[in-house]
């Protein structure tokens, strides 16, 4: 009988089980791949962290509450986790990204500044915006390390005490005398909660949960630059833009020297998270390309490096921090639908204190639920 069995430990799961391990709670982590696995939503080796939050200014707060998380994992791992770019987001000036990023810098007070295309190009010369575009540049943003994070989040767990299963498959939870009863493959787990952040097989092993949850194929491209020394850091940010064809993001060379580059949401494509992250086909690179010759041309080499990943998305776009209806012994954290990763110390947090106090400091009434009906 342990307190807390945390079932899944990816971005949000690591984190939940760092900290409940740090405050003394009895938790075992359960993960049926390794921490860091290709299979889900959380590695590709770079993910975007931005405070001028275009899907919805309430978001802002927790992204300013990780960002000092963020920090204090890398002083207690010695890992370098976050890499401040700034990031640039760009398109025409009523579109959702620009109008949204605006809305959410304005409300909450982010220092930003506003280029119309010409300065744009003069700043940042790899890039080709229409002339009636503008971007919106946040100092304040960059690059987390995805792979690194998570392992160094399992790290610390696992030295303030917490069990660690790797792959070990989760078949069934149930309410069992007052708490849950957890089936593996390897055997049977009893515990007071469970805390389910299973990323695309949350609706596989919570059946009963009334959201229709989609798993989406993405993505994604290195391409080498044709002029490398347009994307010096100081002169390619982390960017996202938004053409007549949806929004774009993509990151300064690695350690590949390649630009990555993606379509938020890609084609939108319902898989089954089992078979669903087939590799990059012909048809995903020229989707990508033709954004790259619009408006990044010196970026349009020859492709480095592919990878696929999975979005786990809840209808309103939203992500999903609570208590499973009619079973209060169970946590649901899908807070995810494509972008997640910034969040997860933060949100890891929120689940210890769920689990722990009943209620968290933070603000998650947009998660619950109950918006659903």
């Amino acid at each position: 009988m342990v307190d807390v069995v945390v079932i899944g430990l990816g971005a949000m799961g690591s984190a939940a089980l760092y900290h409940l391990a740090s405050r003394g709670v009895r938790v075992i982590g359960i993960e049926r791949f390794e921490p860091g696995h290709d299979r889900g939503s959380s590695h590709g080796t770079s993910r975007i962290i931005r405070l001028g939050y275009f899907e919805h200014p309430s978001y802002v707060p927790l992204v300013r509450a990780a960002l000092p998380l963020w920090r204090a994992i890398e002083k207690k791992s010695g890992a370098a986790l976050l890499d401040v770019t700034g990031v640039l987001e760009m398109g025409a000036p009523d579109g959702t990204l620009v109008t949204g990023t605006l809305r959410a810098a304005r409300t909450q007070a982010l220092p930003h500044e506003v280029l119309d295309a010409k300065a744009l190009t003069r700043r940042f010369p790899a890039f080709r915006p229409p002339a009636d575009w503008v971007g919106v540049l946040q100092p304040d943003g960059g690059i987390l390390a995805p792979e690194p994070a998570i392992h160094a989040h399992v790290a610390l767990a696992k030295a303030a005490g917490a069990e660690i299963r790797t792959k070990e498959t989760v078949r069934t939870i149930e309410a069992h005398g007052g708490g849950v009863r957890i089936s593996t493959d390897a055997g049977v787990i009893t515990a007071g909660q469970a805390i389910v952040a299973a990323g695309p097989w949350v609706k596989t092993l919570l059946p009963q949960l009334a959201v229709p949850l989609r798993v989406t194929r993405q993505a994604v491209g290195w391409f080498a630059p044709k002029d490398p020394a347009l994307f010096a850091r100081e002169r390619f940010p982390v960017f996202m833009l938004e053409n007549e064809h949806g929004i774009f993001y993509g990151f300064p060379p690695g350690q590949n020297s390649a630009v990555k580059f993606a379509k938020h949401h890609h084609e939108d494509e319902t898989v089954d998270p089992d078979t669903g992250a087939r590799p990059m086909s012909a048809a995903d690179e020229a989707l990508l390309r033709s954004a790259l010759a619009a408006h990044l041309p010196a970026a349009n080499g020859p492709l480095v490096d592919a990878q696929t990943c999975l979005y786990t998305m809840a209808p309103d776009g939203d992500f999903i921090l609570d208590r499973l209806p009619g079973h209060s012994e169970i946590i649901v954290a899908s807070p995810c639908s494509g972008h997640g990763f910034k969040f997860a110390p933060v949100i890891g947090e929120i689940l210890a204190d769920l689990a722990t106090a009943g209620t968290t400091r933070h603000d998650i009434s947009r998660f619950r639920l109950a918006r659903f009906g």
